[in-house]
């Protein structure tokens, strides 16, 4: 009898970023994963864009339903295996933008619910990083399951030059960092999902 040699499974990981501009570095973070991820067997990384939701307004759910920006968004979410946030700092915490994609996927039923994540981010001073623990926080709520390690903070405007005009990551050493976030967070969703050897 032949042994059955099985796939090795793929993650289908959601990627958000909490800036809409274009040329965000954070943004930039996530088009460099993507481009990372496809060295990486059994990876692969949708970036899901948040800027078409209305503001969170619940007189917008009619007799369960939510509206079409908002329901092609869930179906993103609840479709993934695992979320990768590119989170920036505005004023200590997370974006508007974020935070309303966050609310929209935890309305009934939660679709954050026992999913693997991980945060990366960039900016001034800390890297992002105060936004970072309070998106953990909020993932507590939610039931998210996030990394603890490797943590991923870069500061953008530190020596050497971290990103072009354009957003897109240029710096070496933050490549491989990154790609020890996307290893991680594999690892960690196969662990959830019960598919670790």
């Amino acid at each position: 009898m032949e042994a059955v040699v099985r796939a090795p499974a793929v993650i289908n990981v959601a990627a958000l970023c909490g800036s809409l501009r274009r040329a965000s570095c954070n943004r930039g973070l996530l088009r460099a994963a993507i481009e990372i991820s496809k060295d990486i067997e059994g990876l692969h990384i949708e970036y899901v864009d948040i800027s078409p939701l209305p503001f969170l307004n619940t007189d917008l759910e009619l007799n369960g339903t939510y509206p079409l920006e908002v329901e092609a968004f869930r179906q993103k979410i609840l479709k993934a295996d695992s979320i990768l946030f590119a989170s920036p700092e505005y004023n200590y915490s997370v974006t508007g933008p974020l935070k309303n994609a966050i609310d929209w996927a935890s309305r009934p039923p939660n679709i954050w619910a026992d999913k693997a994540a991980a945060i990366v981010s960039a900016g001034g001073g800390f890297g992002g990083g105060r936004s970072q623990y309070h998106l953990r926080q909020t993932g507590v709520y939610l039931d998210l399951h996030f990394i603890n390690k490797p943590e991923f903070f870069l500061n953008a405007f530190q020596p050497p030059i971290k990103f072009d005009s354009n957003g897109n990551l240029l710096d070496v050493a933050a490549k491989e960092r990154l790609k020890e976030v996307l290893l991680s967070l594999q690892a960690f969703t196969l662990r959830l999902q019960g598919n670790c050897k």
